[in-house]
């Protein structure tokens, strides 16, 4: 149970999300938590200052149908009053005027408005820090559409020359049709700047053998992508593939799974990278889908009719989709190696039981003994390498 005075110190020091003339019914939702809008709420405070996701979903009067989901990041600063108010022809928050906005932080200080707002549940706070921990100010100022708000609505069209596998293409379909989607062609397309991911390499000039080994290791690739791009930070490539996976979850853009799909499968495709010059970003790449793949399969997650636990269902990691293959061959790479960061190793096993675990998924492996877990004396296993600064703590089953 929270002291008064810790609740005091939270209310003063959190940021405060005030929504304003939100129809009843409405589900609102902030990082991992989700609210169902009653007569009374106004929004949500003791926010933790940091990067957050705000998403809703309208609802028919009797709360039974919602709208495709709507999101949007935000950055939010020490006490910092976030305002947006209901626009009941749109269907959406927008933002107030400067001067109104304003007042209204001015009530909220003064606690005005304080019975009529939910807190953020801290409980939580842990679940949503492992999912975002690489998102910064600059990652959502780098990557957000024209306007802030990510919606599967503004992405028609967007799509229609990318491949999509059988499974995709049905999920395409589920986040379209929606009785509540006006035609598509009254909304202008706005998607998010992700950096384009080529699934093929192709290049003039070089021999067909040299094009074949480019496309089999795209170490070269990420290579090109991390200076090109991404200005050589890696955080900042790890902060785009979080992003992804959050507007993918809870906003339910196919623009960003397939964006998320696409960073997975060309850190999965490396061959030489996770153990030469960029074990330490593997280490972190392998902690980040872990937790989000962990977060995505709970069972227990639910959030209603809009809810996201549809979205990541077991149908969708079916044995012969694109992480099954991928994560199949990284494991082998694990196992055959040589030579193998201890922290890496350590994150590729707690990774594989999850996938076993929670989708009873199989990885066979090209001998008897299962390539990452090896006898003490085994002479094939590979040297497993302490680095001296290490990538991360030592994980520990949850």
């Amino acid at each position: 149970m929270m002291d008064a005075d810790k609740a005091l110190e939270l209310l003063k020091s959190g940021a405060t999300l005030l929504l304003l003339d939100v129809p009843q019914y409405t589900l609102i939702g902030i990082d991992t938590q989700v609210f169902s809008v009653g007569p009374a709420f106004k929004g949500i405070k003791m926010i933790p200052p940091g990067v957050h996701f705000v998403f809703y979903s309208s609802s028919t009067r009797d709360g039974k149908e919602f709208s495709p989901i709507t999101g949007f990041f935000i950055d939010a600063g020490y006490s910092q009053v976030v305002v947006r108010m209901w626009d009941q022809q749109e269907e959406r928050l927008i933002k107030v005027p400067e001067e109104e906005e304003e007042r209204y932080r001015q009530a909220v200080r003064s606690f005005e408005f304080d019975k009529h707002l939910g807190p953020y549940d801290l409980s939580l706070y842990a679940d949503w820090k492992r999912l975002s921990n690489y998102v910064t100010k600059s990652t959502i100022e780098r990557l957000e559409p024209i306007g802030g708000e990510i919606t599967v609505t503004y992405e028609h069209g967007m799509l229609k020359n990318t491949y999509k596998s059988a499974m995709e293409r049905v999920l395409d379909e589920q986040l379209r049709n929606s009785k509540f989607s006006s035609p598509a062609e009254k909304h202008p397309k706005r998607g998010c700047y992700y950096t384009p991911i080529p699934r093929i390499i192709k290049r003039k000039g070089i021999e067909s053998e040299q094009l074949t080994s480019l496309n089999l290791d795209k170490t070269e690739l990420l290579e090109t992508l991390l200076v090109k791009d991404y200005g050589g930070s890696e955080e900042s490539l790890l902060g785009e593939l979080q992003f992804a996976f959050i507007a993918f979850l809870m906003g339910q853009s196919l623009e960003a799974f397939m964006q998320w799909k696409s960073l997975v499968s060309l850190l999965l495709g490396c061959t030489e990278a996770p153990f030469q010059t960029r074990s330490q970003l593997f280490t972190k790449f392998i902690k980040v889908i872990y937790y989000q793949l962990k977060y995505g399969l709970q069972k227990d997650r639910s959030v209603g009719e809009a809810g996201t636990s549809a979205l990541l269902d077991d149908s969708w990691f079916s044995s012969d989709s694109f992480l099954h293959c991928f994560c199949k061959d990284f494991f082998s790479l694990v196992q055959d190696a040589s030579v193998v960061d201890g922290d890496l190793l350590s994150w590729t096993r707690k990774l594989k039981e999850l996938l076993e675990n929670s989708l009873g998924w199989e990885f066979q492996q090209k001998s008897a003994v299962d390539g990452i877990y090896f006898e003490e004396n085994d002479e094939y296993a590979p040297v497993v390498e302490m680095l001296d600064e290490p990538s991360g703590s030592e994980p520990t089953t949850s």
